[in-house]
């Protein structure tokens, strides 16, 4: 009967274990990483400072030729408060199926379906909500397109 029981606990840890989620994270970087580690990592990964578009105190703007976004990390002291991304692209046309890619892409890799207020040709919005924070899809076209991508963590209280 020990056996059994004991079997039975370590079958309930071992599928505690399997369902574990990752952490929020923006594009694998976790935001419990350090406001210095998460811009180190972006820049192993071919991103450059932006130091005329970063506020030393609370953003930093990044960028990386051939890429159609920039990245702004917008920290307070050493903790990441949120990340966006801003795409920039020629025309409408090319901003809708932007923002579709992403939203499918959203949507499949965080197996929910997002919050959509808002579902124009020129303005869009998906609002995904997972565990640890929100992701937030914007679309505007309305004098030249514009494109957001915005990674938020909840409020550890």
């Amino acid at each position: 009967m020990k056996k059994i029981a004991l079997f039975v606990v370590a079958l309930m840890a071992f599928v505690a274990c399997q369902e574990s989620k990752s952490p929020f994270n923006y594009r694998g970087l976790a935001f419990s990483l350090s406001t210095n580690d998460l811009v180190d990592s972006l820049l192993a990964r071919g991103f450059a400072v932006d130091s005329a578009a970063s506020d030393s105190g609370r953003l930093v703007s990044l960028y990386k030729d051939g890429e159609h976004y920039r990245v702004l990390v917008a920290f307070d002291g050493d903790k990441v408060q949120a990340v966006q991304e801003n795409y920039k692209l020629s025309t409408n046309d090319s901003t809708r199926h932007m923002w579709q890619a992403i939203r499918d892409g959203l949507e499949k890799e965080l197996g929910s379906w997002p919050n959509c207020p808002i579902l124009k040709d020129d303005h869009k919005k998906a609002d995904f909500e997972t565990d640890g924070g929100f992701i937030s899809v914007t679309l505007e076209n309305t004098y030249k397109p514009t494109l957001m991508v915005l990674y938020k963590p909840k409020d550890k209280k």
